[in-house]
């Protein structure tokens, strides 16, 4: 049911719109406001698929309406009713938002035309927004303990800003999997997601993978090339085992995020850069400030918000969900049944020690769905699972 609100000071037009729009079909609910004031104040306690408001009215006029409505409910489709000598008026209202406008007398077929296209863009607007917020199976994080609840709930507060994140905690935690929801339920999703694993990247190449390099600027640089932060340009970089970076390779990304350029390797011109910055750690990096290993002004330019991913043996309680997550993701890879486990199986996974974390959980429920029986028991679990 569409709920469209006509605000309108002339109660005889007033009328005859909410007449039409109710007559029009049976999703319309239609409800009205005598004057601007009235309309704000429904509108602050209820939402809207469609607005109708008049430009001349008392008290408050349309654009002030328009204005208002914009920085209550942005999303919500605004129609301008405008007299014939408002129509300068009414096209200015459209730079400020307005969907579209009619004229008074409205011409019926205009007027429902336009209804429609209006709540179309609405119901398109509200889809693209779920969808945003929707993040890609391949990342979803498994787990209803507290310290992963807490983790989701930070995310959903920064994922939608710029503020640069740091994320620490062991290995095989799912630390990545953190960066892409951060990546996946902003705005910047629209934009690329480029991962860099400091620590895997020798210690003389990594300022050239992080900046580029010119032509010359080394032996084997045979021609110019752009580094990752280019290439993440408009969207996140993460920059993985970043206390494995070489300490003059983080001067040079303080210098990327106290000034948004950088200098590719050989060259000493400026390129501008629009990258937020997601980093992650097993180390800890206060020690390694302490050891001259790490910068201390990097670190804080980092960690404006920190998360700490949990080791699985610190949320024992999610080992259930994952054994399920895992068992179909890697049944389904397989192209064979799904294996349950009994609650014996389970209760004897939960109380082993996981130093390998969720990456550990993982390769033994893969190794028990091959190798246990068509449920996994207890025995399959001592038996193919054993520290």
């Amino acid at each position: 049911m569409a709920k469209i609100l006509v605000i309108e000071d002339e109660a005889a037009i007033r009328r005859v719109l909410v007449k039409i729009l109710s007559e029009e079909s049976s999703n319309y609910e239609v409800f009205e406001a005598e004057d601007g004031l009235a309309g704000i104040e429904k509108i602050k306690t209820e939402d809207y698929d469609l607005v109708l408001c008049d430009i001349k009215m008392p008290k408050m006029d349309g654009v002030e309406v328009l204005e208002a409505i914009k920085k209550i409910k942005p999303e919500t489709p605004i129609v301008m009713i405008s007299g014939h000598g408002d129509l300068d008026t009414a096209v200015n209202t459209m730079r400020l938002g307005a969907f579209d406008y009619i004229s008074k007398p409205p011409d019926l077929n205009r007027l429902l035309n336009t209804v429609r296209n209006a709540l179309d863009r609405k119901e398109l607007v509200v889809e693209n927004k779920m969808l945003k917020k929707k993040v890609s199976k391949n990342y979803e994080m498994i787990g209803e303990s507290q310290a992963i609840s807490d983790i989701k709930n930070i995310i959903d507060k920064v994922a939608a800003t710029d503020a640069r994140v740091l994320i620490t905690g062991p290995n095989g935690t799912g630390k990545e999997l953190v960066a892409h929801w951060i990546h996946q339920k902003g705005e910047r999703s629209k934009g690329p997601m480029i991962e860099v694993n400091c620590a895997a990247i020798p210690g003389e190449l990594i300022e050239s993978e992080l900046f580029g390099h010119v032509k010359g600027a080394f032996t084997s640089a045979n021609k110019d090339r752009a580094g990752k932060f280019e290439a993440a340009n408009g969207g996140t970089i993460f920059l993985d085992e970043i206390g494995d970076m070489s300490l003059s390779a983080q001067a040079k990304v303080l210098r990327a995020l106290q000034e948004n350029k950088i200098q590719r390797v050989g060259s000493d011109k400026d390129i501008k850069v629009d990258v937020r910055v997601v980093a992650a750690t097993n180390k800890d990096l206060k020690k390694e400030i302490a050891e001259n290993n790490f910068r201390e002004d990097l670190y804080h330019r980092l960690a404006v918000i920190l998360i700490k991913v949990p080791a699985l043996n610190d949320r024992r309680d999610d080992i259930p969900l994952l054994v399920e997550y895992f068992a179909k993701k890697i049944s389904g890879e397989q192209g064979s049944p799904v294996k349950k486990f009994s609650s014996k199986a389970i209760k004897q996974l939960q109380q082993y020690d996981w130093t390998g974390n969720i990456r550990e959980l993982r390769n033994v429920i893969e190794r028990l769905i091959i190798l246990g029986g068509n449920e996994v028991s207890e025995e399959d679990v001592k038996l193919f699972a054993a520290k």
